[in-house]
């Protein structure tokens, strides 16, 4: 185990040839468990006409589920308090007025839309039992083209609907309405700056209405942007906040692919796993969530980092420290992550590692810096550190130009940083340490010792903090020895802040499966990832905290049995299916007899 950690020298090591290593030049343990999450995949042919057709049908399938998940939306979506747009019309008000059956169309197009993404995923990674378990490239798959329609197929009938399963959108607009009447969001809640019968605080969660915001000041200065164009009209501005996620999703989609090849990964699986992972189409696009503007702007600023990093023009200019035109790009790139983190502040962390890639580049090893010995360290260690804090200072000007710039542009200051842990006051079960806390202060309820849970709590939360950070930096010098490539030393890192995290809500899994995507191809990761991603998403319901549990059980039922259904009409060979094309005069293909 200490050997693991780094704390001690392992044996000595041998290469290829059985030759035995320097242990000056070994380069440790680091990550080297995670590094077998990644595998190089080769790019393969297009689909035949048969598979064309099956892809077809499933593209139909799943938009068929997103139309069924707009209709109940109408009743199960975050409907707001007041200015509700459907409310008085005889045909879209019919779902408020049948809540069971807009339940039941809600969770039915959920599970609709997360089978056909299953489905189409042996068009991208292959068969589960053939290519995805035993971690092979699949013969053949489908275009970037047909993936990239498929995707807009799905999310436009969700362009449309209510908010999903989240009313997180109404406290934007509060907090936005707070900056542009020229008050401080970071100090002025929506009861306090708005009033507690304001149109927008009325739709505020009980929770969020007495709490300032702890978004980055980019993101309320673009919704104090909307809020100046919409005013107090609540679906327009709603509509407007969609279309800024919209943009978000449209960055990761051009990023995620070139960040796949950079990786030796095949882009459309790439594109498959992170953007049309079901969570994003019902959270990031349905739930209007901030994270697709952050995780976009992330992803492209690492992509811009990366091609300068990894290219072969200087970045400065010959005999002067003035960058050059691949040192601009980086400069850009750093700059689009620092901005990502005035829109929510986890996506700094993606500058360390931007950072790490920078060092290298400039001769830092972790080998110079972990197993040099006492007397030689400074002369073998000087070169490494020296590229270390070069790259850190470098990229650190960037940032602190960037927030100070963006900070007093906005007009918003440096608030931000006290009201980070505002969702502390959320107990999520997704949270490790929470889920931990909250179970040992119910069983010392339980055993009579009273009701210490938000002492835990203050002890639990900030010990996986700690840990998080711990293993964060055996990520970067994983990444620093070579055995993790940047971005899937970041996306380990993501998902380590994810687990330690002290509140979580399932879209923040998408901080590190989107990342990840572009990186990790074994079995391990894939088949976990799948298998939580199509879980999360069906096991999030729309439902509230009056909502009955035979309600519940009656819509899941009912909702099966509609999935059932429909599984059926769109796949299997019906006797109408068949009387249709001997009335046409077509024979059945075997496509008709076994699409799906």
């Amino acid at each position: 185990m200490a050997e693991y950690l780094g704390l001690r020298r392992a044996g000595p090591q041998r290469d290829n040839d059985d030759v035995e290593i320097d242990d000056t030049e070994r380069r440790g343990d680091y990550g080297r468990a995670v590094a077998r999450l990644h595998d190089d995949e080769r790019e393969v042919g297009p689909l035949n006409d048969a598979e064309n057709r099956r892809l077809f049908r499933i593209k139909l399938f799943g938009a068929t589920g997103s139309v069924l998940l707009l209709i109940g939306s109408l009743g199960t979506g975050a409907i707001p308090v007041l200015q509700n747009p459907v409310a008085g019309m005889r045909v879209l008000s019919l779902p408020s007025r049948m809540w069971s059956t807009a339940l039941t169309l809600s969770i039915g197009g959920t599970i609709m839309l997360v089978v056909a993404w299953l489905l189409i995923g042996r068009f991208a990674v292959g068969r589960f039992g053939v290519e995805v378990l035993h971690g092979r490239s699949p013969e053949r798959r489908m275009t970037r083209r047909q993936a990239d329609r498929t995707l807009m197929l799905w999310i436009a009938p969700i362009i449309v609907a209510p908010p999903l399963l989240s009313k997180d959108i109404y406290s934007y607009l509060a907090q936005s309405a707070i900056a542009f009447r020229g008050m401080d969001p970071y100090v002025i809640s929506p009861v306090r700056g708005l009033g507690v019968d304001h149109v927008l605080t009325r739709s505020v969660p009980n929770l969020w209405r007495d709490t300032p915001a702890p978004y980055g000041p980019l993101f309320l200065w673009l919704g104090k942007g909307i809020t100046a164009i919409t005013g107090e009209n609540i679906t327009a501005a709603i509509f407007l906040h969609r279309l800024l996620a919209l943009v978000g999703i449209a960055l990761i989609v051009w990023a995620l692919p070139r960040l796949a090849r950079r990786c030796g990964v095949s882009s459309v699986a790439a594109l498959w796993l992170g953007a049309m992972n079901p969570l994003v189409i019902l959270h990031l696009v349905g739930g209007i969530h901030n994270e697709a503007l952050m995780l976009g702007m992330m992803l492209v600023g690492l992509e811009l980092s990366f091609r300068a990093i990894y290219g072969e023009h200087r970045l400065r200019r010959p005999g002067s420290f003035w960058p050059s035109s691949s040192g601009w790009i980086l400069i850009a790139g750093a700059a689009v992550i620092s901005a990502s983190a005035m829109v929510k502040v986890t996506s700094m962390l993606a500058l360390g590692f931007v950072g790490i890639a920078l060092a290298q580049r400039w001769g830092a090893t972790l080998p110079a810096l972990r197993h040099a010995p006492i007397r030689q360290w400074w002369d073998r260690s000087r070169r490494s550190m020296a590229a270390l804090a070069a790259a850190a200072a470098s990229l650190a000007g960037v940032l602190g130009v960037v927030m100070v710039g963006i900070c007093v542009g906005t007009g918003l200051g440096f608030g931000w940083t006290s009201t980070l842990s505002t969702g502390d006051v959320v107990r999520s079960w997704m949270s490790m340490p929470t889920l931990l806390s909250v179970t040992t202060g119910r069983i010392g309820v339980t055993l009579g010792l009273g009701d210490q849970t938000q002492a835990i709590l203050e002890v639990g939360r900030p010990l996986g903090q700690l840990i998080a950070a711990a293993f964060i930096i055996r990520w970067m010098l994983a990444c620093l020895a070579g055995r993790l490539h940047p971005l899937g030393a970041l996306g380990v890192s993501m998902a380590t802040v994810v687990v330690f995290f002290p509140f979580v809500q399932a879209w923040y899994l998408l901080w590190a499966v989107i990342p990840l995507a572009a990186w990790a191809t074994r079995p391990w990761f894939r088949i976990t990832t799948i298998a939580v991603s199509a879980i999360i998403a069906i096991v999030v319901m729309p439902t509230s905290s009056n909502t009955s549990g035979v309600v519940l059980a009656q819509g899941l039922l009912a909702g099966v049995i509609m999935v059932a259904v429909m599984t059926a009409l769109f796949f299997e060979d019906l006797p109408i299916q068949r009387w249709w094309r001997a009335k046409r005069g077509r024979q059945p293909s075997r496509d008709d007899a076994h699409a799906g």
